[in-house]
């Protein structure tokens, strides 16, 4: 398992600072990593707002305006239902920035999900910036995957950073 190297983190709040833009995130599949590692970040609380973790379908409705009808349809995982959760929680958190991230960090063999998979997404300022499938391993644990997609979704919020 690979972790977030301090100069990663120091680098981000760099740059959030830099540009004068704040953050939230709204996790599934990463049960609040990516929020705990964002407030590891040197300065956080100069650009980190907070997030949410929400798990199951009737949570992302609640308070993340999801669709229930489309959630239920997809068991909450799609590229929609990430974008959506990155534009909301943008909105809740009053932030520039939008992180959303739901998927499967664990085989779940009852329903047919034999891979590890999660769609990320960002919004800036109301738009979707980027929004893919990220891959996870099965043959590792849960704990595993979900550092990965942590370490993941940092790299890519760094690239589009870097570009913005």
């Amino acid at each position: 398992m690979q972790t977030i190297e301090n100069k990663n983190l120091a680098l981000l709040s760099q740059l959030f600072i830099k540009k004068r833009i704040t953050v939230a995130v709204a996790e599934s599949c990463t049960s609040g990593m990516i929020q705990f590692t964002l407030s590891q970040a040197p300065e956080a609380m100069s650009f980190f707002h907070g997030g949410i973790t929400v798990y199951n379908a009737g949570q992302k409705a609640k308070h993340l305006n999801i669709n229930p009808i489309m959630a239920e349809a997809c068991n909450s995982v799609s590229k929609e239902i990430a974008e959506q959760m990155a534009l909301q929680v943008a909105q809740n958190f009053n932030a520039e920035v939008g992180i959303g991230i739901t998927g499967y960090s664990q085989p779940v063999p009852d329903k047919n999900i034999d891979n590890c998979f999660a769609y990320i997404a960002f919004n800036i300022n109301g738009t979707t910036a980027l929004s893919k499938m990220i891959k996870g391993n099965p043959a590792k644990s849960l704990s595993y995957n979900q550092s990965e997609y942590t370490r993941k979704t940092v790299k890519v919020l760094l690239n589009i950073l870097n570009k913005k």
